[in-house]
C-alpha cells in the first residue's frame, strides 16, 4: 500500500498548476475570457464614437463627403455676352451685400465702402476673386473674372467710387492690336 500512496502523491505533484482552488479557477476564467471581451467592446466604442448614428441619411451624407470631387470643371459658352455688373450683383453679391450679412459692406453704404475704395480697384477685385472673410472666391458664382470685376465696379461706384468698368477680353485685345 505504501507503494500505491507514493504513486498517488508523485502523480499529484507532477500535475499541479498555478490554480489550486475553485476560487482561483473562477478568477482565472474571469480575467482570461470576460475582461478581454469588455476591453474589445471598449475599443470598438472608442473607434466608432462620433461617426454618426448609422441612420440612412447620415451614412449617405458621410459617403457623399468621402467621395466628393476634389475639383470641378465648369463649361461656359465663350461666345455668350458678358454679364453686366448689376446682373452679377443681383445673381451672387446681393445675397450678402444687400443686407450686410457676414460683415459684408452694404450696397450704397458710403461709410462702409470708403476704406475699401481707398485701397483701389485692384485690391477690391483681388478680394472678390480670391475670397475674403466669409466671402467665397469669385463671390461663389460661376462668372468670368471680367464679370466679377464689373460687379466690383458696380458696387463701388454705387458707394461713390469712380472706377471704369473693365472691358471685355476681346475688346481689350483688339485695342492692343490697334496701338
Amino acid at each position: 500500500m505504501s507503494a500505491s500512496s507514493t504513486d498517488t502523491s508523485a502523480h499529484d505533484e507532477a500535475h499541479t498548476g498555478p490554480v489550486k482552488t475553485p476560487r482561483q479557477l473562477l478568477w482565472t476564467s474571469l480575467f482570461a475570457f470576460v475582461v478581454p471581451i469588455f476591453v474589445i467592446i471598449g475599443l470598438v466604442y472608442a473607434v466608432t464614437r462620433g461617426q454618426g448614428t448609422g441612420t440612412s441619411d447620415d451614412s449617405e451624407l458621410a459617403v457623399a463627403r468621402r467621395i466628393q470631387k476634389v475639383g470641378a470643371v465648369t463649361l461656359v459658352d465663350a461666345n455668350r455676352p458678358l454679364k453686366t455688373g448689376e446682373e452679377v450683383f443681383k445673381a451672387v453679391c446681393s445675397g450678402c451685400h444687400a443686407t450686410g450679412a457676414a460683415g459684408a459692406p452694404k450696397f450704397e453704404d458710403k461709410a462702409a465702402w470708403a476704406p475699401r475704395i481707398a485701397q483701389g480697384y485692384e485690391a477690391l477685385l483681388n478680394s472678390a476673386l480670391k475670397g475674403k472673410g466669409a466671402m467665397a472666391p469669385q463671390g461663389g458664382g460661376a462668372f468670368t473674372d471680367v464679370e466679377v470685376g464689373r460687379a466690383v465696379v458696380y458696387m463701388a461706384n454705387a458707394a461713390g467710387a469712380k472706377f471704369a468698368e473693365p472691358a471685355a477680353p476681346a475688346a481689350s485685345a483688339a485695342e492692343g492690336e490697334k496701338k
